[in-house]
């Protein structure tokens, strides 16, 4: 379905490169210069939590993510694309007041899976990782409380929850944010679908992308009709770009011309 509708744009933008040196692979964002790879909002554990408030669904998360990325590790290394740097941005769990088993095994295990395929994993703290210090230290990894700068392209990577108040976002020319779990209904005739996808546009002349969530339980916000939780998406939004997640990216024009 969305590749049918985004047929219309397909020759005016890239489908894949966001920014000159952004590129979309699967639910990430590979920053070309820096060699890293963006991905954010895993929520691993989120099955458990819903079991215990009587909501009983299979366990299919971790596998659904670990097969997302596996098909995006492959299609960089086809394309002799390698990554130095795995940035975790932020709500690897999901519990907040807790570290619960299914999010030790999980969360163990998907550090394990992706120290495979980079040379190092920077965890950025969530909203949802009040808790994931502990986690962290097993592995030898730190949590950066407000986000990455990565000066090779002027790049601030951070959660989104919150907009960090330090030199070295002030002098960021790109921002780079999970949080929204940004998705867009897409209409064709009587039926909608609903899609994850990727936004750009601008904070406060900086350009910005919106990564979605890799949680596989949730689709995400549809932005075309639910309100926004980022602060840096409380402005008018219309002319944002838009990349549908089906099979593979597809750009879809603004946020204007899908209302």
């Amino acid at each position: 379905m969305a590749k049918k509708a985004a047929k219309k744009e397909s020759g005016r933008m890239s489908q894949k490169e966001v920014l000159p040196g952004c590129e979309i692979y699967g639910l990430g964002l590979y920053l070309v210069r820096e060699k890293a790879f963006v991905v954010s909002d895993l929520h691993l554990g989120y099955e458990e939590m819903l079991n215990r408030e009587g909501v009983l669904i299979p366990r299919f998360n971790f596998h659904d993510i670990v097969g997302r990325l596996g098909l995006a590790f492959l299609a960089l290394a086809a394309e002799g694309k390698g990554i130095e740097r795995i940035v975790v941005n932020g709500d690897l769990k999901h519990e907040f007041g807790g570290i619960s088993e299914q999010e030790w095994k999980e969360v163990l295990g998907m550090l394990d899976f992706l120290q495979q395929h980079c040379r190092e994993i920077v965890l950025v703290k969530g909203n949802h990782d009040t808790i994931l210090g502990p986690i962290a230290r097993f592995k030898g990894l730190k949590v950066l409380e407000e986000g990455l700068f990565l000066p090779a392209t002027s790049t601030y990577v951070t959660h989104g929850a919150f907009v960090p108040d330090n030199e070295e976002f002030r002098k960021a020319k790109v921002i780079v944010i999970g949080n929204e779990h940004p998705a867009i209904s897409i209409r064709e005739g009587v039926k909608a679908e609903l899609f994850k996808c990727f936004l750009h546009g601008k904070f406060k002349g900086k350009e910005l992308i919106v990564i979605p969530s890799h949680n596989a339980v949730t689709i995400g916000t549809n932005i075309l009709k639910e309100k926004v939780i980022s602060p840096f998406l409380k402005q008018p939004l219309g002319d944002f770009k838009v990349w549908v997640i089906e099979d593979q990216p597809y750009y879809f024009g603004k946020i204007r011309d899908l209302q």
